[in-house]
């Protein structure tokens, strides 16, 4: 396990296996509640982040005060709806580490008017004073969150169309292709780069191409994740096969 640093501002954490990745990142994690206990993360769903959760919830932590925002959720469902990325959070990350509800914020997916709930998000985000450590995965065609390409650095929560791979790749989570939601509420990029640091996690063969495109490849909004190299404290931890289309030590 060892730690790399390209000439960007983004440092490389690459670790033998998920379940190493997961506990680089709790550690960085858990530091900063320590310092800070009110801190404020910014929360993603997916495979990539399930093993930091699960190492932060072995960390001898007091999590009460600590805040956190979703950063999408799929328009049409429901907090209750089990595919929601609200009962995601709920299951993998309030339950697992024993938060508190009410400090936990996702957007609303049944929304009446989507447009004024991303703009209410945006306002909840800036109230609590913005994220401390924005937790992200990276979708194979280099989606941040739902911001599929091409999005806009600048951009803002909003609704957006899913792409049909990003459809494809979450249908192993619903009963058919059918059932996935064709749009969702997203932070936007530039939403995601108010965050005072960004911690990206990616593991398997399948995440290789993309992690090496969004840390060395061009900087372009037709890869949303090169937004990554453009802000000023990021930490990308790769397992051994994530890392394994890097090219610059």
């Amino acid at each position: 396990m060892h730690d790399r640093n390209n000439e960007t501002h983004v440092k490389i954490i690459q670790t033998g296996t998920s379940a190493q990745a997961g506990i680089r990142g709790a550690r960085i994690v858990a530091a900063l509640i320590r310092e800070k206990p009110d801190a404020v993360l910014g929360l993603a769903t997916g495979s990539s982040p399930l093993p930091l959760y699960e190492a932060l919830g072995g960390e001898p932590l007091d999590l009460s005060e600590m805040r956190g925002f979703s950063l999408d959720e799929y328009l049409g469902l429901g907090s209750t709806h089990k595919h929601s990325y609200a009962q995601v959070i709920r299951r993998e990350v309030i339950h697992r580490l024993g938060l508190t509800p009410a400090r936990i914020h996702s957007p609303d997916g049944q929304t009446a008017d989507a447009a004024l709930e991303a703009s209410e998000f945006e306002a909840r985000i800036r109230a609590a004073g913005g994220v401390d450590i924005q937790i992200l995965g990276i979708g194979s065609n280099g989606h941040l969150a739902f911001n599929e390409p091409p999005s806009a650095f600048t951009s803002r929560t909003r609704v957006v169309e899913l792409a049909d791979s990003t459809r494809t790749d979450n249908a192993r989570f619903f009963d058919s292709l059918e059932d996935v939601p064709t749009h969702a509420i997203t932070q936007g990029l530039g939403t995601i780069s108010e965050a005072r640091h960004l911690l990206l996690i990616a593991h398997g063969h399948r995440k290789a191409e993309a992690a090496a495109l969004a840390i060395e490849g061009p900087v372009t909004e037709q890869f949303p994740a090169s937004m990554i190299q453009l802000h000023p404290k990021v930490t990308v931890i790769l397992d051994e096969a994530a890392a394994s289309r890097l090219q610059r030590v």
